[in-house]
């Protein structure tokens, strides 16, 4: 190995404040590695930025979690006693966030081609939840319509054995994970499928989907999933019977509520059939408004409401709207924020480890 020309002053930015070395770089003529040893122990061998891995975390930890790339660079000042640009923070969260989606993306492409290999037999007795919803985030990029807007698209897993039971009969989930993706709903499957495998999925006794009854979720989940129990959220449905009932009685509240609520109970107690027959059909309605015979024959499978009860599953999809709103709306949609594709997806990526507590699987990545 031979030194290759004189040190030069290189500065670098660590967690403890900038310091400043003379970088020493040698290099072997016969077989053409070189290497500077100072890199290597500091952490900074390969890295886009003179910033230590270590640190390169905690910018993207405070780049993901606070409301602006600006707010991250007050907190890091106040935290660490740091002075950190706001287009190096941004630049750095970025290049963390492609990296954690990369491998999220390699991770999940092996597991959808190995979906035949995934073994159902060794079943517990636990019930796997599985809850996806779409959320808009605005882009620089217009789509063929015109339109900035692209959908984000979140998955949610969790186990009954990851609840706690409050006194008022509500739970709280205290174990779960997400991803979150922008793109179509053919490419967002694998992501799917790779966190129920995470979850546990090929040894539970039950999986359970409860979505909003959006057709892409109903037929993704059939074909990566067909042995679960596809659940329409009640209180989506709840709103849809709403909407017709307003449309039925010209909005007379007292007229609207009282066969709206009457028509839940007889979808609650099992008597869909009976509510149907009393539908028309090809019935005329207004733009916005749900043609509630379409919609309950489309999910006629998925509205077994009283056999849901008596199983114990949850039959609502709060959880995923919240989850939509803690790990996009709360980051990406704040006022007059736009983001390039690539730029929303590493913050997703991000945001969806961090609120899963798998902040570790950042640092292990960048410490690689």
């Amino acid at each position: 190995m031979h030194r290759q020309g004189s040190a030069r002053e290189i500065k670098v930015k660590t967690i403890s404040g900038e310091i400043t070395y003379h970088r020493d770089y040698y290099y072997c003529r016969r077989c053409g590695y070189g290497e500077s040893p100072w890199d290597q122990m500091l952490g900074i061998k390969g890295l886009p930025h003179k910033i230590t891995n270590q640190l390169m975390t905690e910018i993207a930890l405070y780049g993901q979690s606070q409301s602006s790339f600006d707010q991250a660079r007050q907190m890091l000042q106040r935290a660490l006693g740091l002075d950190i640009n706001e287009e190096t923070i941004r630049k750095v969260t970025e290049s963390v966030g492609k990296a954690v989606f990369e491998e999220d993306t390699h991770r999940a492409e092996e597991t959808i081609a190995n979906i035949h290999k995934i073994d159902t037999s060794g079943q517990n007795d636990t019930v796997l939840y599985i809850m996806t919803d779409g959320a808009a985030v605005n882009t620089r990029i217009e789509d063929e319509n015109g339109s900035t807007w692209r959908e984000n698209k979140t998955v949610m897993v969790f186990t009954d054995k990851d609840m706690i039971k409050r006194k008022d009969g509500g739970h709280i989930i205290v174990k779960k994970e997400y991803m979150a993706y922008i793109g179509r709903s053919e490419d967002f499957k694998k992501y799917v499928l790779d966190t129920a495998v995470r979850g546990g999925y090929g040894n539970v006794k039950a999986v359970v989907v409860i979505a909003d009854g959006a057709a892409w979720i109903r037929n993704m989940c059939e074909e990566i999933f067909p042995d679960a129990v596809q659940i329409l959220d009640y209180y989506h449905l709840k709103e849809n019977i709403y909407s017709y009932a307003k449309y039925k009685f010209n909005n007379d509240s007292a007229r609207y509520t009282a066969w709206a609520e009457a028509a839940a109970d007889k979808i609650w107690a099992g008597l869909v059939d009976e509510l149907l027959e009393n539908l028309p059909s090809n019935e005329k309605l207004p733009a916005g408004t749900t043609n509630l015979k379409t919609y309950l024959s489309n999910n006629r499978d998925r509205i077994h409401y009283s056999q849901y009860r008596d199983k114990g599953y949850f039959i609502g999809s709060g959880p995923i709207e919240s989850a939509n709103k803690l790990i996009a709306q709360r980051r990406l949609k704040q006022a007059g924020m736009r983001w390039s594709v690539d730029g929303a997806q590493a913050l997703l990526s991000l945001r969806a480890k961090a609120e899963s507590g798998l902040w570790h699987q950042v640092e292990n990545l960048i410490a690689a």
